[in-house]
């Protein structure tokens, strides 16, 4: 890969986060015209806040959080680019400014038996029953995302 990078979403970036967002094997959507490019602008530019990951200037990943919401809106990883620590790094990064804005509970769901359920179990995340079309809800604490991190650096 060549020149990799995070940084904060733009509006600019919408119709590569689109792309990015239906181009993903698991979790897809049903039907995709439910997410508009005005949702995803409202969620970077009102609720609270994303990031792109660009290999050289391509956008292959990306996370949105909602500090209005409380709940991680979107976390993708392009076909091709997972299980490189993309999708952590993501994370990580919201996370930490999710929590550098609020100690509130954060809150997602995602389809059981995915590898992003796999992911959120791994990255700390609590199941907190079920929410929707039987999708499981996970729950982070400010305490829980603290204490990973000390724990990490231990």
């Amino acid at each position: 890969m060549g020149k990799n990078r995070i940084r904060e979403a733009t509006v600019l970036d919408i119709p590569e986060i689109q792309r990015v967002r239906n181009n993903v094997e698991e979790n897809q959507l049903s039907d995709p015209s439910l997410v508009t490019d005005s949702d995803v602008a409202d969620y970077i530019t009102q609720r609270g806040k994303g990031w792109v990951y660009a290999d050289n200037e391509r956008i292959v990943a990306f996370a949105i959080v909602s500090v209005t919401d409380r709940n991680v809106w979107a976390l993708f990883v392009e076909p091709g680019y997972d299980k490189k620590g993309i999708g952590r790094q993501l994370h990580d990064r919201m996370m930490d400014w999710y929590f550098g804005q609020t100690a509130d509970v954060i809150w997602l769901s995602t389809t059981p038996g995915t590898r992003a359920e796999s992911f959120y179990r791994k990255s700390g995340w609590q199941e907190a029953g079920l929410y929707g079309k039987g999708e499981i809800r996970f729950e982070m604490t400010f305490e829980s995302w603290k204490n990973r991190e000390r724990a990490a650096k231990s």
